[in-house]
């Protein structure tokens, strides 16, 4: 295939384009998605459920939010602070993810789905039950 141009020198219209060449721009960055789906869907179902959680932490009286970037998002601007505070740590964790090499990235993963399956079971008892999960399992 031929470009023929008019007003184009001699010699690149003889010019045959390369076939087999990838072209990459620098404007699209192009991130690999960690680990599987269904840990994929796991961390967002255990972060959703976390999120909420902690939401009612905020609005009973027997309970109280112990980590302070959310606690003092809360007290600036209420319960969107709470919602500000809980998407940063996912948005952190999903570009970890996507930067981390792939074996690394799937028990990157799997460590965060556990961290946030102890809190949000924590959470959970404890709005139910007003006790802790660490008490509810000693006494």
């Amino acid at each position: 295939m031929r470009l023929l141009i008019f007003g184009q020198p001699k010699y690149l219209q003889n010019l045959r384009p390369l076939t087999g060449m990838k072209t990459e721009t620098a404007i699209g960055i192009r991130l690999k998605k960690p680990a599987t789906q269904s840990l994929r869907y796991a961390f967002g179902i255990l972060w959703l459920t976390d999120l909420i959680a902690t939401l009612f932490l905020f609005l009973v009286p027997y309970a109280t939010e112990l980590n302070p970037l959310t606690t003092h998002l809360y007290n600036a601007v209420g319960l969107p602070g709470v919602i500000l505070a809980g998407t940063a740590y996912a948005g952190l964790v999903v570009v970890a993810g996507h930067l981390l090499s792939k074996p690394v990235d799937s028990l990157f993963v799997l460590g965060v789905i556990s961290v946030y399956a102890v809190c949000a079971t924590n959470n959970v008892i404890l709005l139910l039950f007003r006790r802790p999960l660490i008490e509810s399992l000693i006494l």
